[in-house]
């Protein structure tokens, strides 16, 4: 992995500051006060993130961070800045693809969070671009370490997805693409904060809210890299409802995409014989009564059927609850 960040600020308090703040990570902090120096380094050195300032002589950050978007086109970009408002956020949109906007003065925390991230982000795109089933495996795990309770929760969901997918006719490649989907599928909680995916309590109403966003945000992370539509649909669509009450979309029955419904029921099978940070795992009998429970409402019930005749026949050994 490389963990690298360019901050680009005409200030050299805000630059001494920031390699203060960095000065203990695992995180090489490159500084200057030019842009055109910043385009120097860049034509020269591959750096996943670039945070830049917005008002700087000689060349503006919306400016620069179109270079950047020419120059090292995976680079993360960010903007910070004191003087950000809609005019300027479009700019930066526009021209510069920024990822993020940080208003000065920044909250430490909430900067090093972004950072993280960032960089968590350019090195997926990275091992993804040239990905071959191990890559995908390794970085699933390494997402997974946000989380220790769901160690080995990606394999686990490709075995049971792969189990349906096997009675449903699918092609090999579908078979594929729906093993590297179950891999991928929670990519997304890189951009979830630690204490919520960790929290041993009741998610509040705000907390959930950001949960719900993982779908959308794993698959802002690999729709750069163009993986096969089966993979971004499980990524986007696996906590969907066939009742229209899931998220991120709303999506109902058939709309949603078949592989999504699969892994949906592996997904939650393997959550509920899994112990969580916020109760013990169920049996596996406990758990098909409620996958059961939720066929029609939460599961495509075709596909659920096939999840727990598999399950009880050749995991088991016992007869379906």
């Amino acid at each position: 992995m490389i963990n690298s960040v360019l901050f680009v600020d005409d200030e050299m308090n805000i630059l001494k500051a920031l390699k203060r703040l960095f000065v203990d990570q695992d995180i090489e902090v490159i500084t200057t006060q030019s842009p055109y120096d910043a385009v120097n380094i860049l034509n020269s050195t591959n750096i996943p993130v670039v945070v830049s300032d917005n008002p700087m002589p000689g060349m503006n950050g919306i400016d620069f961070l179109a270079k950047v978007k020419v120059i090292s086109p995976d680079s993360v970009k960010i903007m910070m800045t004191a003087h950000a408002d809609l005019d300027v956020a479009m700019d930066a949109i526009n021209k510069g693809e920024v990822y993020k906007f940080i208003v000065k003065p920044w909250n430490n925390e909430e900067l090093k969070h972004i950072i993280f991230d960032a960089l968590n982000r350019f090195n997926i795109i990275q091992s993804l671009k040239n990905a071959d089933e191990g890559t995908l495996l390794s970085l699933a795990q390494a997402i997974e370490l946000k989380d220790p309770y769901t160690r080995g929760h990606c394999e686990r969901v490709a075995f049971y997805a792969l189990t349906i997918a096997a009675q449903l006719n699918l092609s090999e490649d579908d078979k594929r693409n729906i093993k590297f989907g179950s891999y991928l599928h929670d990519c997304g909680k890189i951009g979830v904060p630690e204490d919520i995916l960790n929290s041993p309590d009741p998610l509040t109403d705000d907390q959930m809210e950001i949960i719900k966003k993982h779908p959308l945000w794993g698959a802002d992370v690999v729709r750069p890299v163009k993986l096969h539509k089966t993979v971004m649909n499980i990524i986007l669509y696996h906590h969907e409802k066939c009742d229209g009450s899931g998220y991120p979309t709303g999506l109902k029955g058939e709309e949603i995409p078949i592989e999504a419904r699969v892994v949906a029921v592996a997904d939650v099978y393997d959550a509920l014989t899994s112990d969580r940070p916020y109760r013990k795992q169920m049996t596996p009998s406990e758990a098909m009564q409620v996958i059961v429970k939720g066929e029609g409402h939460h599961f495509d019930p075709a596909i659920a059927e096939i999840l727990i005749r598999s399950l009880s026949e050749e995991v088991h050994g016992t007869d379906k609850p």
